[in-house]
Parts: C-alpha cells; sequence; structure tokens
C-alpha cells in the first residue's frame, strides 16, 4: 500500500497503549528485515533514515528503495526523517518523497527551537508530512546529568509548533548503556498528561524492557530502535565470514541469513512494542 504518515498510526497506537517501532534503516537487507518482522507480526512499521545519509545520495535511493518495499506490503509504512538537524534536511525529505519528517532543536535554547521547529512543522505540513520533534535533549550515551525534559515546556513547545509527536528526555541515551540507566516513568506519566500528542522514545535500544512497557503505557507510541537492530548485522556478517571461510558465495546468498537475524530480532520488539507477547 501507499506510504502513510504519522497521524495514520500513532495517534490510535497511543490510545491504544501500544507503540509502533521505528527502525534505522540504511540498505536493502536493513529495510527488508524490518519490514519481514513488521508482515510477521502484522504491526504498522515507521522506516526511518538517519540525518547523516542525507548529505550524499544515501537517503534518496534508500527512500526509494522504503516506497518499493511499502508498494508490495500490505501493512502501513511510514517513511521518516531521523533527527534532521536542518531545515534544508526537511525540505530534502520533501523532495525525496518522505511521509514524515524529524527535526532536532533539541541543543538549541528553547525559543529558538521553537522558532526553529515552527518553520519546519510549517514546510512539512504544506508537503503532505508530518513532523516530529525534540525537547529536552537525547544523548548519545548516558551521562549523570541528562537534560531531561519538564511537563510544561513539553507542552508549551506541542502547542507553539503545531508538530504531530514530540521526542522528550526521560533519561534514556542512544546507543549501549555503560551502566544502568536511571529512566523517570514518573516524569514520562507527568509529561504524557500534559501532552496529547503521541510521545516518542529515543534510545530504544538497550533499554530495560520493563521501562519501555511502561513509557509506552504513558502514551509513548513511537520506539526508535537503531543500534540493537545495526548490532544483529554486524555480528550476523562476522558469522556468516567465519562460515564461509575460503569459499565463494554471491552477495545476495550471504546476505540472506543476515536480513533473516535481523528480521528475527526486529520481531521480538514489535511484539513488545504491541504488547502481543504477554
Amino acid at each position: 500500500m501507499p506510504l502513510v504518515t504519522l497521524n495514520e498510526i500513532l495517534p490510535q497506537a497511543r490510545a491504544e497503549r501500544r507503540a509502533v517501532c521505528a527502525f534505522n534503516v540504511v540498505n536493502c537487507e536493513s529495510a527488508k528485515a524490518a519490514l519481514m518482522a513488521a508482515e510477521a507480526e502484522d504491526q504498522p512499521v515507521i522506516l526511518q533514515v538517519f540525518h547523516r545519509l542525507f548529505g550524499d545520495d544515501k537517503a534518496r535511493y534508500v527512500g526509494a528503495l522504503v516506497r518499493d518495499l511499502a508498494d508490495h506490503s500490505d501493512l502501513p509504512v511510514v517513511l521518516h526523517l531521523d533527527h534532521g538537524q536542518t531545515i534544508e534536511h526537511v525540505k530534502m525529505a520533501v523532495e525525496y518523497g518522505f511521509t514524515s519528517a524529524m527535526f532536532d532543536g533539541s541543543k538549541l535554547p528553547l525559543a529558538e527551537n521553537i522558532a526553529q521547529t515552527r518553520t519546519a512543522a510549517q514546510i512539512a505540513h504544506e508537503g503532505g508530512l508530518t513532523i516530529e520533534a525534540e525537547i529536552g535533549h537525547i544523548p548519545t550515551t548516558a551521562t549523570e546529568d541528562l537534560p531531561l525534559s519538564t511537563p510544561e515546556e513539553a507542552a508549551e513547545f506541542a502547542d507553539a509548533t503545531n508538530v504531530d509527536a514530540l521526542a522528550v528526555a526521560i533519561g534514556t541515551a542512544h546507543g549501549f548503556y555503560k551502566s544502568a540507566p536511571i529512566i523517570h516513568t514518573d516524569l514520562a506519566r507527568r509529561i504524557s498528561e500534559k501532552v496529547a500528542i503521541p510521545l516518542v522514545l529515543h534510545g530504544g535500544s538497550d533499554t530495560p524492557e520493563d521501562k519501555v512497557r511502561e513509557a509506552i503505557a504513558c502514551g509513548f507510541a513511537k520506539l526508535n530502535i537503531a543500534t540493537e537492530f545495526f548490532n544483529v548485522f554486524l555480528e550476523q556478517v562476522v558469522r556468516e565470514s567465519e562460515n564461509r571461510g575460503d569459499s565463494f558465495i554471491p552477495i545476495d546468498l550471504f546476505m540472506n541469513p543476515v536480513t533473516d537475524a535481523m528480521a528475527a530480532f526486529a520481531a521480538t520488539k514489535v511484539r513488545m512494542a504491541a504488547g502481543t507477547d504477554t
């Protein structure tokens, strides 16, 4: 089916206290694996492309790949720009046929974040895209002084920017944790009471599942997963290389078990987010 926007899947997910998994994809194997997992579990899925890939032509052809995969699937699929850093990234997402974009101004002062996000939202909406934003910066690795969001600032930000989904900081971080994270689920609940739009949990990799489930119950309807998903790819490539030894194997055949391993992992996340594994 044609690609859809966040608004076609996230509000219902929030109302039903479940989340839609958003997997970062960079090539055929990762995109196909994420969609295979979603199809196996009969759940919608978000395939997102990190802003780094907008620095060359990768985002354009990964986007074309995702559109083709969606056209041959019966599931709702969103094609989303992840962590867009500039207004230009949002414009490129519109040009490349994405159906959603994130503008991440979380490192900016609040007033500047609001102003730039409002502009990004207008561009996205005029292009038919939904828009996600971030307040309370979610770092690459956990630190002792994580900049958490506040319910009041989150509510002000959502009202002032007209965004469709909002990523807030409750203690998660991108990448693998070096020590056990402190996830502020009470803060998640208080933010959800102030903000009606779907919330987004960044740093879904390596975060304890019980904390992820609590956040989902609080209205976090989009669950971002990249590090663990990519790590499965890297580890399976090593295994397949060791199994191959000195023998030749065509790359497409070599990559089939890698795709299958990624799909199997992704399916566990999809079931957890949807609440179908209990």
